[in-house]
Protein backbone atom coordinates (compact mmCIF):
# COMPACT_ATOMS: atom_id res chain seq x y z
CA UNK A 1 0.00 0.00 0.00
CA UNK A 2 1.09 3.55 -0.76
CA UNK A 3 1.92 6.00 2.27
CA UNK A 4 -0.36 8.84 2.72
CA UNK A 5 0.93 12.01 1.64
CA UNK A 6 1.69 14.55 5.06
CA UNK A 7 -0.66 17.16 4.50
CA UNK A 8 0.58 20.94 5.55
CA UNK A 9 -3.03 21.51 6.96
CA UNK A 10 -4.49 21.07 10.30
CA UNK A 11 -8.38 20.15 10.15
CA UNK A 12 -10.39 20.62 13.14
CA UNK A 13 -14.52 19.70 13.25
CA UNK A 14 -17.03 20.05 15.66
CA UNK A 15 -20.77 19.75 16.17
CA UNK A 16 -22.18 22.43 18.89
CA UNK A 17 -25.38 22.53 19.99
CA UNK A 18 -26.17 25.98 19.20
CA UNK A 19 -27.49 27.79 16.18
CA UNK A 20 -25.29 29.26 13.70
CA UNK A 21 -26.04 33.01 14.96
CA UNK A 22 -24.96 32.17 18.41
CA UNK A 23 -22.07 30.74 17.03
CA UNK A 24 -20.51 33.43 14.87
CA UNK A 25 -21.46 35.79 17.88
CA UNK A 26 -19.11 34.40 20.22
CA UNK A 27 -16.42 33.85 18.14
CA UNK A 28 -16.87 37.85 16.43
CA UNK A 29 -17.98 39.49 19.93
CA UNK A 30 -15.01 40.48 21.49
CA UNK A 31 -17.09 40.34 25.08
CA UNK A 32 -18.04 36.88 24.01
CA UNK A 33 -14.65 35.67 23.07
CA UNK A 34 -12.73 36.59 26.26
CA UNK A 35 -15.07 34.16 28.44
CA UNK A 36 -13.85 31.47 26.05
CA UNK A 37 -10.78 31.68 23.38
CA UNK A 38 -7.36 29.49 24.16
CA UNK A 39 -5.98 26.74 26.24
CA UNK A 40 -8.10 26.51 29.75
CA UNK A 41 -5.88 28.71 32.35
CA UNK A 42 -5.16 32.02 29.78
CA UNK A 43 -7.46 35.05 29.80
CA UNK A 44 -7.38 38.04 27.03
CA UNK A 45 -7.94 41.44 26.32
CA UNK A 46 -8.81 42.85 23.00
CA UNK A 47 -7.11 46.38 22.25
CA UNK A 48 -9.66 47.05 18.84
CA UNK A 49 -11.09 44.91 16.29
CA UNK A 50 -12.13 46.17 12.75
CA UNK A 51 -14.13 42.47 11.61
CA UNK A 52 -14.34 42.98 7.88
CA UNK A 53 -11.63 42.25 4.99
CA UNK A 54 -8.76 44.36 5.28
CA UNK A 55 -9.54 44.58 9.03
CA UNK A 56 -7.56 43.69 12.24
CA UNK A 57 -7.84 41.99 15.27
CA UNK A 58 -5.67 42.98 18.04
CA UNK A 59 -5.14 41.07 21.67
CA UNK A 60 -3.32 39.58 23.75
CA UNK A 61 -3.85 36.53 25.58
CA UNK A 62 -2.23 35.91 29.10
CA UNK A 63 -1.10 32.57 30.05
CA UNK A 64 -1.30 31.21 33.61
CA UNK A 65 2.34 31.54 34.03
CA UNK A 66 1.58 35.41 33.73
CA UNK A 67 3.57 35.56 29.96
CA UNK A 68 1.75 37.47 27.37
CA UNK A 69 1.34 36.67 24.08
CA UNK A 70 0.11 39.74 21.43
CA UNK A 71 -1.37 38.77 18.67
CA UNK A 72 -2.35 40.69 15.47
CA UNK A 73 -5.11 38.81 13.16
CA UNK A 74 -5.62 40.05 9.74
CA UNK A 75 -9.08 39.12 7.88
CA UNK A 76 -9.03 38.18 4.42
CA UNK A 77 -12.78 37.22 4.08
CA UNK A 78 -15.70 37.84 6.60
CA UNK A 79 -18.70 36.07 5.42
CA UNK A 80 -21.29 36.37 8.02
CA UNK A 81 -22.70 33.46 9.60
CA UNK A 82 -20.95 31.36 6.96
CA UNK A 83 -17.08 31.68 6.85
CA UNK A 84 -13.72 33.68 8.03
CA UNK A 85 -10.71 33.38 6.38
CA UNK A 86 -7.80 35.18 8.84
CA UNK A 87 -4.09 35.06 9.17
CA UNK A 88 -3.11 33.77 12.82
CA UNK A 89 -0.18 34.49 15.15
CA UNK A 90 1.17 37.31 14.08
CA UNK A 91 2.09 40.50 15.74
CA UNK A 92 3.40 43.80 15.01
CA UNK A 93 7.07 42.00 15.40
CA UNK A 94 6.38 38.38 14.24
CA UNK A 95 5.12 37.26 10.80
CA UNK A 96 1.90 34.99 10.95
CA UNK A 97 2.17 31.19 11.80
CA UNK A 98 -0.34 29.88 9.33
CA UNK A 99 -3.56 30.54 7.31
CA UNK A 100 -7.51 30.03 8.88
CA UNK A 101 -10.61 28.89 7.29
CA UNK A 102 -13.22 28.74 9.76
CA UNK A 103 -16.88 27.59 8.12
CA UNK A 104 -20.35 27.43 10.01
CA UNK A 105 -22.94 25.69 8.55
CA UNK A 106 -26.70 24.85 10.03
CA UNK A 107 -27.51 21.32 10.58
CA UNK A 108 -30.98 20.67 12.19
CA UNK A 109 -30.60 23.88 14.51
CA UNK A 110 -27.19 22.73 15.45
CA UNK A 111 -23.43 24.29 14.01
CA UNK A 112 -21.16 22.17 12.07
CA UNK A 113 -18.05 23.81 12.42
CA UNK A 114 -15.25 23.29 9.87
CA UNK A 115 -11.88 24.68 10.78
CA UNK A 116 -8.50 24.37 8.32
CA UNK A 117 -4.88 25.75 9.68
CA UNK A 118 -2.66 26.12 6.16
CA UNK A 119 1.11 26.26 6.92
CA UNK A 120 3.72 26.50 4.74
CA UNK A 121 4.92 22.43 4.79
CA UNK A 122 3.51 19.27 6.16
CA UNK A 123 6.47 19.57 8.43
CA UNK A 124 5.76 22.98 9.58
CA UNK A 125 2.04 21.78 10.36
CA UNK A 126 3.49 18.04 12.36
CA UNK A 127 5.37 20.59 14.53
CA UNK A 128 2.44 23.40 15.13
CA UNK A 129 -0.08 20.01 15.73
CA UNK A 130 2.47 19.25 18.54
CA UNK A 131 2.85 22.52 19.75
CA UNK A 132 -1.48 22.60 20.03
CA UNK A 133 -1.20 19.51 21.58
CA UNK A 134 1.31 20.54 24.48
CA UNK A 135 -0.12 24.26 25.23
CA UNK A 136 -3.79 22.55 25.55
CA UNK A 137 -4.99 23.91 22.33
CA UNK A 138 -7.77 22.15 21.69
CA UNK A 139 -9.45 22.52 24.73
CA UNK A 140 -10.35 26.01 23.00
CA UNK A 141 -13.05 23.88 21.22
CA UNK A 142 -14.32 22.61 24.65
CA UNK A 143 -14.18 26.21 26.39
CA UNK A 144 -16.88 27.37 23.70
CA UNK A 145 -19.15 24.15 24.31
CA UNK A 146 -19.39 25.46 28.17
CA UNK A 147 -20.11 28.62 27.03
CA UNK A 148 -22.46 27.93 24.76
CA UNK A 149 -24.45 25.63 27.15
CA UNK A 150 -24.00 28.14 30.33
CA UNK A 151 -25.17 30.99 28.21
CA UNK A 152 -28.33 29.10 26.56
CA UNK A 153 -29.58 27.08 30.35
CA UNK A 154 -27.20 28.04 32.87
CA UNK A 155 -25.61 25.09 33.51
CA UNK A 156 -22.03 24.52 34.15
CA UNK A 157 -20.48 22.00 31.71
CA UNK A 158 -17.46 20.84 31.49
CA UNK A 159 -16.47 18.79 27.72
CA UNK A 160 -13.49 17.13 26.36
CA UNK A 161 -13.80 15.82 22.86
CA UNK A 162 -11.41 13.96 22.02
CA UNK A 163 -10.17 11.67 18.42
CA UNK A 164 -8.72 8.33 18.75
CA UNK A 165 -7.07 6.02 16.28
CA UNK A 166 -9.52 2.83 17.03
CA UNK A 167 -13.07 1.26 15.82
CA UNK A 168 -16.05 2.52 17.92
CA UNK A 169 -16.79 -1.19 19.16
CA UNK A 170 -13.08 -0.73 20.85
CA UNK A 171 -14.02 2.37 22.70
CA UNK A 172 -16.84 0.73 24.05
CA UNK A 173 -15.14 -1.42 25.31
CA UNK A 174 -12.70 0.53 27.02
CA UNK A 175 -15.03 2.45 29.20
CA UNK A 176 -17.38 -0.37 30.13
CA UNK A 177 -14.73 -3.43 30.53
CA UNK A 178 -13.22 -3.62 33.94
CA UNK A 179 -10.24 -4.77 32.91
CA UNK A 180 -9.75 -2.20 30.74
CA UNK A 181 -11.15 0.66 32.02
CA UNK A 182 -9.13 1.00 35.21
CA UNK A 183 -6.00 0.40 33.49
CA UNK A 184 -6.09 3.98 32.37
CA UNK A 185 -8.92 6.33 34.12
CA UNK A 186 -7.10 6.52 37.52
CA UNK A 187 -4.27 9.79 37.71
CA UNK A 188 -0.69 9.22 37.56
CA UNK A 189 0.54 7.36 40.17
CA UNK A 190 -2.80 5.91 41.27
CA UNK A 191 -4.23 2.35 40.50
CA UNK A 192 -7.64 1.14 40.52
CA UNK A 193 -9.74 -1.84 41.88
CA UNK A 194 -13.48 -2.44 41.08
CA UNK A 195 -15.11 -3.59 44.55
CA UNK A 196 -18.67 -3.99 42.19
CA UNK A 197 -18.92 -4.16 38.45
CA UNK A 198 -22.27 -4.22 36.99
CA UNK A 199 -22.06 -2.03 34.43
CA UNK A 200 -25.83 -2.02 32.30
CA UNK A 201 -28.55 -0.37 32.23
CA UNK A 202 -29.89 0.03 35.82
CA UNK A 203 -26.31 -1.24 37.18
CA UNK A 204 -24.21 -0.04 39.38
CA UNK A 205 -19.95 0.15 39.95
CA UNK A 206 -18.06 0.31 43.09
CA UNK A 207 -14.48 0.74 43.00
CA UNK A 208 -11.06 2.10 44.96
CA UNK A 209 -8.07 4.06 43.34
CA UNK A 210 -5.11 3.93 45.67
CA UNK A 211 -2.26 6.29 45.39
CA UNK A 212 1.08 6.96 46.90
CA UNK A 213 1.49 6.84 50.78
CA UNK A 214 -1.70 4.75 50.61
CA UNK A 215 -4.09 7.74 49.88
CA UNK A 216 -7.54 5.93 48.69
CA UNK A 217 -10.52 7.27 47.41
CA UNK A 218 -13.60 5.31 46.60
CA UNK A 219 -16.23 5.88 44.41
CA UNK A 220 -19.32 4.60 42.76
CA UNK A 221 -21.70 5.02 39.23
CA UNK A 222 -25.04 4.25 38.26
CA UNK A 223 -25.86 3.49 34.45
CA UNK A 224 -28.56 5.39 33.17
CA UNK A 225 -28.48 4.65 29.31
CA UNK A 226 -26.38 2.27 27.79
CA UNK A 227 -26.17 1.22 23.72
CA UNK A 228 -23.67 -0.80 22.73
CA UNK A 229 -20.90 0.98 20.86
CA UNK A 230 -22.41 4.72 20.75
CA UNK A 231 -24.13 5.84 23.84
CA UNK A 232 -23.21 5.94 27.91
CA UNK A 233 -24.87 7.89 30.27
CA UNK A 234 -24.16 7.51 34.24
CA UNK A 235 -23.51 9.34 37.12
CA UNK A 236 -20.55 9.44 39.49
CA UNK A 237 -20.40 10.14 43.29
CA UNK A 238 -16.96 9.60 45.58
CA UNK A 239 -17.77 8.21 48.76
CA UNK A 240 -16.33 6.27 51.64
CA UNK A 241 -15.76 2.68 51.74
CA UNK A 242 -19.24 1.97 52.44
CA UNK A 243 -20.72 3.58 49.85
CA UNK A 244 -21.85 6.73 51.60
CA UNK A 245 -21.42 9.88 49.20
CA UNK A 246 -19.01 12.05 50.60
CA UNK A 247 -16.77 14.73 48.50
CA UNK A 248 -13.48 14.46 46.72
CA UNK A 249 -11.11 14.39 49.36
CA UNK A 250 -8.57 16.42 47.71
CA UNK A 251 -10.85 18.83 46.56
CA UNK A 252 -13.87 20.57 48.12
CA UNK A 253 -15.41 22.08 45.84
CA UNK A 254 -15.45 19.03 43.57
CA UNK A 255 -19.19 18.41 42.66
CA UNK A 256 -21.27 15.68 45.05
CA UNK A 257 -22.83 14.30 41.78
CA UNK A 258 -21.25 14.20 38.10
CA UNK A 259 -23.91 13.47 34.85
CA UNK A 260 -21.66 11.99 32.19
CA UNK A 261 -23.02 12.01 28.98
CA UNK A 262 -21.53 10.89 25.04
CA UNK A 263 -21.94 12.36 22.31
CA UNK A 264 -20.97 10.59 19.19
CA UNK A 265 -19.42 12.58 16.41
CA UNK A 266 -19.40 10.09 13.82
CA UNK A 267 -21.87 12.12 11.19
CA UNK A 268 -19.22 14.75 10.97
CA UNK A 269 -16.15 13.15 9.46
CA UNK A 270 -14.61 11.34 12.09
CA UNK A 271 -12.63 9.44 9.43
CA UNK A 272 -10.04 11.93 8.99
CA UNK A 273 -6.62 11.36 11.18
CA UNK A 274 -6.64 15.67 11.39
CA UNK A 275 -9.77 16.23 12.76
CA UNK A 276 -10.47 16.59 16.41
CA UNK A 277 -13.73 14.64 16.29
CA UNK A 278 -15.52 11.58 17.92
CA UNK A 279 -16.72 10.89 21.09
CA UNK A 280 -17.54 14.26 23.30
CA UNK A 281 -17.51 13.46 27.23
CA UNK A 282 -19.60 16.46 28.53
CA UNK A 283 -19.89 16.19 32.55
CA UNK A 284 -22.92 17.63 34.59
CA UNK A 285 -22.55 19.04 37.70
Amino acid sequence: MAAKNKSNEIRIARMYDAPVHAIWDAWTDPKQVAKWWGPRGFTLTTHSKDLKPGGHWNYTMHGPDGVDYPNKTHYFEVDKHAKLVYDHGGNDEQAPLFRVTVLFSDIKGKTKMEMSMTLPTPEAAEETRKFIKKAGGNATWDRLAEYLEKESSGKENFVINRTFDAPLELMFEMWTSPKHFSQWLPPTGFTMQFIRSDIRLGGSSFYCMTGNSNVKMYGRAEYIKIHKADCLVYTQQFCDENEKVSRHSMSPTWPETMLTTDIDGRGTGADSRDRDLGTIWSHNA
